[in-house]
């Protein structure tokens, strides 16, 4: 066993000596890329954007691009170096020692791993030049981030192994990944997508991973959305009885939502229910802080039922509408 140990820390050893040995080559892009993803998506488009719920949008896609540099980085780092090592036939002096496999899996998985969390660290950082993170749950974070990371480490080892060329190599981060990791509600909240895409997009795995490290950062997951849904209370009022009253925001995408999904199920504005303002230092706002404890929209009120989140607020307009 203590072989096996010395094994283990010998080939990580290794691994990041070559990391940290050419960093101007491991390190330093992937965080140039993320910054400028931060400045182009996040102050550029994010200043149009608004608000995604009670954040602003840089501090929404925050999480999610530190958590692709942590994937991407993780899976290149272990595919490369193992395939590199099997090009040249220096694993070979690997295979011929007593060494067991999985020490050498391990080795080489652990050794992806300290690049996808050192540069994770770095993104990290970097975001602060842009955004105030706040840290919802730092236990959370770091169990998403290194699970995501020993994943990805050994999905790339995997790719290395079974690699002929370095055509292999590039295959899957080129065709899998990479539109997996975009379309994993990175940039967006799937929340808003209509609900057919968002059952396609629910069998995207890297959607939880984004999501579960956002969760840790800002509170805040698309998958915490209507989770519950048999906690809505069912409604018994029909047409005619009080106005209900939807606190929104312009700049809210959950509240374009809401709005828009009010429209498709027929209601009539000022009849059926009203809209109200409910911008930060807005007296909608206060309503909203006062009635339901947290100042974030949309927020609904009917009679003596009020909710967050929009896909319960449609689910309950559905319900009281017979739709």
């Amino acid at each position: 066993m203590k072989q096996n140990l010395t094994a283990l820390q010998t080939i990580v050893r290794k691994e990041m000596n070559r990391i940290f040995r050419i960093w101007v080559q491991t390190l330093v892009p992937p965080v140039i890329t993320i910054s400028l993803y931060f400045i182009i998506f996040g102050s550029f488009i994010g200043s149009k954007v608004g608000a995604v719920g009670n954040h602003s949008y840089m501090a929404f896609i925050a999480p999610g691009l530190i958590m692709m540099s942590i994937i991407t980085n993780s899976y290149s780092n272990t595919v490369s170096s193992f395939f590199s090592a099997k090009f040249q036939k220096n694993v070979e002096e690997l295979l011929v020692s007593p060494t067991p496999e999985w020490v050498i899996i391990l080795g080489y998985v652990f050794g992806g791993m300290s690049r996808g969390i050192s540069v994770g660290l770095l993104v990290s950082a970097v975001s602060l030049f842009f955004v105030q993170l706040p840290m919802h749950n730092a236990g959370i974070t770091i169990i998403f981030a290194l699970l995501t990371s020993f994943l990805f480490s050994l999905a790339g080892m995997i790719n290395g192994i079974f690699a002929k060329t370095f055509d292999d190599v590039s295959i899957i981060p080129t065709f899998v990944i990479t539109p997996l990791t975009y379309l994993g509600g990175v940039f967006y909240s799937i929340s808003l997508l209509p609900d057919f895409w968002q059952d396609v997009s629910k069998l995207n795995p890297i959607v939880y991973m984004v999501n579960g490290f956002r969760y840790g950062f800002i509170g805040v997951s698309d998958e915490k959305r209507n989770r519950y849904p048999y906690l809505i209370p069912s409604p018994t009022k029909k047409r005619g009885y009080n106005m209900i009253e939807l606190y929104v925001s312009a700049a809210c995408p959950f509240c374009q939502k809401v709005e828009r999904a009010a429209r498709e199920l027929g209601l009539i504005e000022g009849k059926e229910y009203k809209l109200i303002d409910a911008r930060p230092d807005t007296p909608g706002r206060d309503v909203v802080l006062k009635t339901g404890g947290k100042a974030m929209v949309p927020f609904m009120i009917d009679g003596g039922t009020s909710m967050y989140e929009s896909d319960d607020i449609i689910t309950y307009l559905k319900k009281r509408f017979d739709k």
